[in-house]
């Protein structure tokens, strides 16, 4: 129910034409990411909760990452495929209508487009410090 409004919620801010994307700090080849939605949690003081969709053309993907330590991710591939790794676990791909989640301080190790012909979307909800504006960390080699 709650995964059903917060996304119908995003893809009404698309859709009314209120994003605006934002620069992503760390390497990015063939990928727009956009803050589409942000809200302050009225029942849990200082968090809010962003969506930020993020649109991978063919064969795109972002380099190794992580999230701030307060943030609590939720993704969910809207179209295509996605390839994921978080931390040392599996690389798995999502195919659209499913989803995954990060832990506070866990590193996105893989984030791409499983095709290298069609384009794959996937919406991230962070849970977050409200004064918390960078949402990505490059990983450092």
């Amino acid at each position: 129910m709650i995964k059903s409004l917060v996304v119908a919620t995003v893809l009404a801010t698309l859709l009314s034409g209120s994003a605006f994307a934002h620069d992503t700090p760390g390497g990015v080849k063939g990928a727009k990411v956009t803050l589409v939605y942000q809200h302050e949690l009225p029942n849990v003081p200082g968090k809010s909760m962003k969506g930020v969709l993020v649109e991978y053309a063919p064969g795109g993907f972002s380099e190794a990452h992580t999230h701030p330590q307060s943030a609590f991710t939720y993704a969910t591939v809207l179209e295509g495929a996605i390839r994921s790794q978080v931390n040392d676990g599996p690389v798995t791909v999502y195919k659209a209508g499913e989803s995954f989640s990060e832990m506070p301080g866990d590193r996105h190790s893989v984030s791409e487009n499983a095709s290298k012909t069609k384009s794959a979307k996937l919406l991230a909800v962070f849970v977050v410090d409200t004064a918390q504006r960078e949402l990505t960390f490059p990983i450092k080699k």
